[in-house]
């Protein structure tokens, strides 16, 4: 996905309704994101289906490779139990002064 430019694509959410269609054919020609505002907020943002479908694979491909890491570990006998995966975050986040 293409990175939001803030000057051009952030759009009010009366704006976006008066003049839908244009906006609609800008997200696909231009492959970047709109955001719609409601009351100065942000209240959703606008991707195209492509874009959609390629952040779903991506993110599904990336669980999938984060459970295979896991299996090799576990194959591999690195795992904490959780009073020692406690004691070691707890002992990061001391090192980090929080």
């Amino acid at each position: 996905m293409k990175s939001l430019q803030v000057a051009k694509d952030i759009v009010p959410l009366a704006d976006f309704k008066a003049q839908s269609a244009s906006w609609l054919e800008r997200v696909r020609a231009s492959g970047r994101p709109i955001v719609i505002t409601q009351n100065g907020k942000p209240a959703a943002v606008l991707i195209s289906p492509e874009e959609y479908d390629r952040f779903q694979n991506q993110s599904r491909d990336w669980v999938r490779a984060e459970i295979m890491a896991g299996e090799r570990d576990v194959s591999a006998g690195q795992q904490l139990d959780t009073k020692s995966a406690r004691g070691l975050l707890a002992q990061r986040r001391k090192s980090k002064g929080r």
